[in-house]
């Protein structure tokens, strides 16, 4: 495995190269959550430590997409997008002065060079740099010669929301994509393309799915909202956002074990500072070491 980076500070890219594929973390900027809700039962006096709050209770978070060349040229979620009104910006405390397009460009890759885009699942900061605003105003995909993948069940709740969730799934970042004709949808586990695969996790969303990317015996994942930030690879530390609670702690159980014992090299999307490492258990805790 060899890893190195480009930028610098916290928006630096990671750049893996695990066997066959090469694994880019991008990067679309930052926005802002409730802290409380970020972290479900855990007391703030806990949290803060780790994610320290504004006069609003938000907790800083990062956007970042991964970006996977392989046979074909991928990319995992999209960050947040341009389309989200003033009020929106401000209420979510969005920062993309520094987005997807810059980090793709230093990638040395357009929109045109996607050919496959793939969602975790589909709530707003994910999937809203799926979809962009023509000049007439249409909404069109971002990526015009790509193919874009989601699990079906996901894409059923998507387009069938109910008051819980309903905040979080924007029709303008999917529907466009069936009506143009560009959708696949994955109706369960199984490889994306060589050296990539999806498994459902659950628990945010009933059907969140993880990326799986393995080469010989290296393994690289990224859990998307499974473990959003480095502050949540405590099994109990689970977002109040999750729709299914005891289904992420499950999860996690056997993921956080398999990833510590593996070695497996964790994206995780949403934090602010670290874009990717391993987590390792010292004195009884469970710490991550970035990979830079």
């Amino acid at each position: 495995m060899r890893i190195g980076g480009r930028g610098t500070g916290d928006r630096l890219d990671i750049v893996i190269q695990l066997g066959d594929l090469e694994l880019t973390s991008l990067f679309d900027g930052y926005f802002r959550l409730d802290g409380g809700a970020m972290f479900g039962v855990v007391p703030k006096p806990l949290w803060e430590r780790r994610a320290p709050a504004d006069d609003r209770n938000r907790i800083q978070l990062g956007l970042r997409p991964l970006l996977v060349r392989g046979t074909r040229t991928m990319i995992i979620d999209a960050g947040i997008g341009d389309k989200m009104d003033p009020k929106s910006v401000e209420i979510y405390g969005i920062d993309r002065s520094h987005n997807l397009s810059d980090s793709l460009a230093a990638a040395g890759v357009g929109v045109a060079d996607i050919d496959l885009v793939l969602a975790s699942h589909l709530h707003f900061d994910h999937a809203g740099g799926f979809t962009t605003t023509s000049a007439s105003g249409a909404l069109v995909p971002t990526f015009p010669k790509a193919r874009y993948a989601a699990r079906t069940a996901e894409w059923e709740d998507a387009t069938h929301p109910h008051e819980r969730n309903r905040a979080s799934y924007l029709a303008e970042n999917f529907v466009p994509l069936a009506e143009a004709g560009v959708l696949d949808l994955i109706p369960g586990d199984g490889e994306i393309m060589p050296g990539v695969r999806v498994v459902r996790s659950g628990g945010h969303t009933m059907h969140h799915q993880i990326v799986m990317m393995e080469s010989g015996d290296r393994t690289a994942v990224f859990p998307a909202d499974m473990m959003p930030t480095t502050a949540h690879v405590d099994e109990p530390w689970i977002m109040g956002y999750d729709l299914y609670p005891m289904d992420t702690l499950a999860f996690k159980r056997t993921f956080v074990r398999e990833a510590i014992d593996r070695e497996y090299l964790v994206f995780f999307e949403h934090d602010p500072k670290i874009a990717a490492g391993y987590i390792r258990e010292r004195n009884g805790r469970k710490v991550v070491e970035p990979v830079l």
